[in-house]
């Protein structure tokens, strides 16, 4: 068989599109494919939280963007489902997502102590910190989950875990924010009052201990104000961070609030807010 000139120009040139066709779509799937940041991400029927959950898929899946509506992705999975996920939890190289509302948030919250750690004891030595540092995180986490927050707990039991990886999570998960919850407890009984806002890193802490410790001068307990806390849980921890103590629990009049499910509540309503309000003004 033998080619004419103007028959392998034609060839060429065939090649020639094939190969640049084929580069513009390997760069497109490229640069439309997004990570899973966190594990058992939903993909739901439509862009919002309102929408059923098609399915779920695992921490680092990569999903190839085929659409986008109001800040969420119309994906596809590598098992050919399809959904519509958060752009703020998933890894978009080169586009750095950040929570501009509680929606769009991803946040670790840290029940202090748990499990073999008691944490510090009440003034009649029968009532443990870790008790008290769960139900209270629960309740923040029931009021962020209720404005659609993806909340990550470091436990949600009577569990230990390590200092270590408390932060961790935090970091791992690209976390909006970290909060880990105590309750003070001094020397002697009855010697010290108040809540008190602990950061650590003043570049990426200092504005949400403002927004949220702006919003518990009027609790019960005497807003003792915001200070540096060298702690593991804030030090070790890239993302927005504090430590909140919020009373001491061998102090008699403290005590009586925090075992309250009155204050309980109203701490974690005024967490929520501090969080709304950070949200709003940082971006």
């Amino acid at each position: 068989m033998h080619f004419k000139p103007k028959n392998w120009i034609g060839l060429i040139v065939s090649l020639i599109i094939l190969i640049i066709a084929g580069g513009v779509l390997w760069a497109f799937t490229q640069h439309n494919a997004v990570t899973a940041t966190v594990n058992n991400l939903r993909l739901r029927e439509g862009p919002g939280l309102t929408y059923d959950v098609t399915t779920r898929v695992k921490k680092n899946s990569r999903l190839t963007i085929l659409g986008e509506k109001n800040n969420w992705y119309h994906v596809r999975d590598s098992h050919n489902r399809f959904g519509w996920v958060a752009s703020w939890l998933v890894d978009h190289p080169g586009k750095l997502k950040t929570a501009t509302t509680l929606s769009e948030a991803t946040i670790v919250l840290d029940p202090g102590h748990g499990g073999s750690d008691s944490g510090a004891l009440s003034i009649n030595q029968k009532h443990d910190e870790k008790t008290y540092t769960l139900q209270l995180a629960k309740r923040v986490a029931a009021k962020l989950r209720a404005k659609g927050t993806h909340v990550i707990m470091t436990r949600d039991s009577d569990k230990s875990v390590s200092l270590a990886d408390r932060p961790a999570l935090a970091n791992d998960n690209q976390a909006s924010a970290f909060i880990s919850f105590h309750f003070d407890s001094s020397p002697t009984n009855n010697l010290a009052s108040g809540t008190t806002t602990y950061y650590y890193h003043r570049s990426t802490s200092y504005a949400l201990a403002q927004d949220i410790n702006q919003e518990m001068s009027d609790l019960p307990l005497t807003n003792r104000g915001i200070r540096f806390g060298n702690f593991e849980v804030i030090r070790d921890n890239s993302r927005p961070s504090l430590l909140l103590e919020m009373g001491y629990i061998n102090t008699k009049k403290d005590f009586r609030e925090i075992e309250s499910a009155k204050y309980q509540r109203a701490v974690a309503t005024r967490v929520v807010a501090g969080l709304t309000q950070y949200f709003k003004t940082q971006h």
